[in-house]
């Protein structure tokens, strides 16, 4: 099977790819990315038509390739990422984070929602079902630590945020960038820690392996 990654952060590459080889390695992969993305939300301070149209034609573009199935990295486009996946139909078309949401909502009812990019947590929460009970929380400078290329400052950030999530149930790991970090925020928590990498690429595999 070929599956097309496309990303708005060049940090969810190396994560998602290592979620790959450790649960489905026969995938073939093809990478996208486009940096540029994640800079011009952060500027305009909303998903706009314009935005909506550059991700139908990354999708377009994706399923010329021969794609058997896209999976999106980047957790602040929601909305226009259902927009590809309407587009491209019945090609699967995966949000980064709805594998992880559903995981969740089946285990836990209450929710720690942890980020390193602030227009995820105006985005994201939409995306749970009403019947859990979620705790955003933003780890503050660690994405900026991460694009310095500090990854150890960015897991240090990224636990100190989770200690306000210990009373949750489990704790989702917004980025695919933060999934390195599971294993420390677990260790300081003790709390169960899903990640949107692992979780995609079992849905994935269920999907089409």
């Amino acid at each position: 099977m070929r599956i097309t990654l496309i990303h708005a952060l060049k940090h969810s590459i190396v994560p998602i790819e290592a979620s790959f080889a450790r649960l489905w390695p026969e995938a073939r992969l093809m990478n996208l990315l486009d940096d540029s993305l994640s800079a011009d939300l952060a500027r305009d301070g909303e998903l706009t038509p314009a935005m909506t149209d550059r991700f139908l034609e990354l999708g377009h573009y994706a399923g010329s390739t021969g794609a058997d199935a896209i999976l999106f990295t980047c957790s602040a486009f929601g909305p226009c990422i259902e927009a590809v996946a309407r587009a491209r139909a019945p090609m699967p078309v995966l949000k980064p984070n709805e594998a992880m949401i559903e995981q969740a909502a089946s285990q836990a009812r209450r929710i720690g929602l942890l980020s390193t990019f602030a227009p995820t947590l105006a985005s994201m929460p939409a995306e749970f079902p009403a019947s859990v009970e979620l705790v955003p929380k933003l780890a503050e400078g660690a994405l900026a630590a991460l694009d310095r290329g500090d990854r150890a400052e960015h897991d240090r950030l990224v636990v100190k945020a989770a200690a306000d999530l210990r009373d949750c149930d489990v704790i989702a790991l917004a980025q695919y960038s933060m999934a390195p970090a599971a294993g420390k925020v677990t260790e300081a928590t003790g709390r169960p820690v899903l990640t949107t990498p692992d979780s995609a690429v079992a849905k994935l595999k269920n999907l089409l392996g």
